[in-house]
């Protein structure tokens, strides 16, 4: 008997690694993971190269049995009770795209944003998240630039992942706006050339 062909993995693509999040930050709200757990698959998903990696990120969590196609069916699984605390990401919406061209303006995104997506050339914004981020949100800035970039202002706590690609330039993190995750993941994405942007920690938050 000829021996089976193996069976060729699929790639996955940014909107896989979003919904993997997306799932996670499900799973956090519902109280399943903790906030070591929840950054350490968040750091494999988005490193994911192939769709059954991410498969296995969730599939041990009822919220992520419908994403995973090796699991069982999903049965009388009652809804997770949402936290106050919680600001969850609506991960279907499109992210709202802005141009700034020698300048910029004050940009302030809303609970349960997914983000935004900006080009700038010679200029920038002053992008406010504080009321974007909380426990198991997360936040994605799709910022491409030239010779510009942004101000971008997070409240204590957040996670940064910055997976911009740069030329002669990269994005600038203050010290303590880095955070542990308990206040959400803010993910940089985006082309820089001679450019990039500055994280500061939300100024109503510095100690006096």
């Amino acid at each position: 008997m000829a021996d089976s062909e193996p069976t060729a993995r699929l790639r996955a693509g940014d909107a896989d690694r979003d919904a993997t999040l997306e799932v996670l930050q499900d799973a956090h709200a519902a109280g399943r993971l903790t906030i070591d757990e929840v950054n350490e698959r968040q750091d494999r998903a988005l490193a994911a190269k192939y769709v059954d990696e991410l498969g296995a990120l969730v599939c041990d969590l009822p919220e992520g049995l419908s994403r995973h196609e090796l699991a069982p069916p999903r049965h009388h699984l009652p809804a997770p009770a949402p936290s106050r605390a919680d600001v969850p990401t609506r991960f279907d919406d499109d992210r709202p795209f802005s141009v700034a061209i020698m300048g910029g303006r004050d940009v302030a995104l809303a609970p349960g944003s997914p983000g935004m997506r900006d080009f700038a050339w010679w200029g920038g914004h002053d992008i406010h998240l504080t009321d974007a981020m909380g426990p198991g949100a997360v936040v994605v800035l799709e910022l491409n630039a030239i010779m510009g970039g942004h101000d971008i202002y997070v409240p204590p706590g957040v996670r940064i992942v910055d997976e911009s690609v740069a030329i002669m330039a990269g994005n600038d993190i203050d010290r303590d706006a880095h955070g542990d995750g308990s206040n959400g993941t803010l993910i940089l994405r985006g082309f820089l050339f001679w450019a990039g942007s500055d994280v500061h920690l939300d100024k109503r938050f510095k100690q006096r």
